[in-house]
């Protein structure tokens, strides 16, 4: 598999925004696949923890 650069995938990003996009478009956009890449490489890595888990360090009640 063929692993795109970020500087590619950056490209491909900003191609995809509307004509009108603002650069807090462009900023929240990045942000937003940063934070997803982040999330699947610690699911990827086993770093997560169940809802109930979470609930509980947080001290909520479960529903």
């Amino acid at each position: 598999m063929v692993v795109a650069s970020i500087k590619d995938e950056a490209r491909k990003l900003v191609e995809n925004l509307p004509s009108d996009a603002t650069w807090e478009d462009v900023h929240y956009q990045i942000y937003f696949r940063q934070a997803v890449e982040a999330g699947r490489k610690d699911s990827d890595e086993n770093r997560v923890v169940t809802q109930v888990e979470a609930r509980r360090r947080f001290g909520l009640a479960e529903s």
